[in-house]
């Protein structure tokens, strides 16, 4: 290798190093923030998930992270305590197959979420369509386990069944937000979110990074595309 390819890559390799630091300073910033802003929020949510059916508020499950590393996810739980999860991984290979499914008011899109699923609470529904759902992962973005932008965490059985050219999304760390969910959210199709994710993977900057930021606020007001 010559010396300017040399130099070259040392460049990019300090490039990406201080865009890893950029990515971690915002996350741990605006995670702990968020977090003491929504902690009434978060309170409101766990006594209506409880008041409602009982058990515990907070949804827990292995996911994977950067290089397929396994974590544990928090969410709030929006299903039912018996919730079987038969019928997601079946869902999930079916969309991964390519096999379109349609659902009564969708357009004819297939999602990622199943709309007509007798498992998701009342309470639920509401914290799926506004998404704060999500909120208990800030924690998991202080632990340094996933991002505020990147690809979305997904299940240990949902990645068998990718093919190798995905593996790439595997390169970053998962993120509460990213690409895919300002652009469409779950008026895409799975395919479509995976090369997303995989887009971003392979082409993430730091301006790129706060445009999703800045942008998923507004998504999530919106509720455009929102199952």
């Amino acid at each position: 290798m010559s010396t300017v390819a040399i130099k070259e890559d040392q460049a990019g390799s300090q490039r990406r190093s201080l865009a890893l630091a950029s990515y971690r300073f915002v996350d741990i910033l605006v995670a702990a923030i968020g977090l003491i802003a929504c902690s009434p929020l978060l309170l409101i949510i766990c006594v209506a998930i409880r008041w409602e059916g009982g058990g515990p508020a907070i949804f827990r499950q292995r996911r994977l992270g950067r290089h397929k590393r396994l974590f544990t996810v928090h969410k709030f739980r929006t299903m039912t305590i018996e919730a079987d999860s038969t019928v997601h991984r079946e869902y999930v290979k079916q969309l991964v197959a390519g096999n379109e499914i349609t659902h009564a008011g969708d357009s004819g899109r297939d999602l990622y979420k199943l709309v007509a699923d007798d498992r998701v609470t009342h309470v639920g529904r509401f914290l799926r369509k506004t998404s704060l759902d999500e909120l208990p992962q800030l924690f998991d973005v202080l632990r340094g386990h996933m991002s505020l932008v990147g690809p979305r965490p997904v299940t240990p059985y949902e990645a068998e069944l990718y093919p190798p050219s995905y593996d790439r999304r595997f390169t970053v760390k998962p993120g509460m937000t990213g690409v895919w969910q300002v652009n469409g959210r779950n008026e895409r199709t799975y395919r479509e979110m995976l090369e997303m994710d995989t887009a971003w993977a392979e082409r993430h900057s730091v301006v790129l990074y706060l445009t999703i930021l800045a942008r998923t606020p507004w998504v999530l007001l919106s509720r455009r595309g929102a199952a």
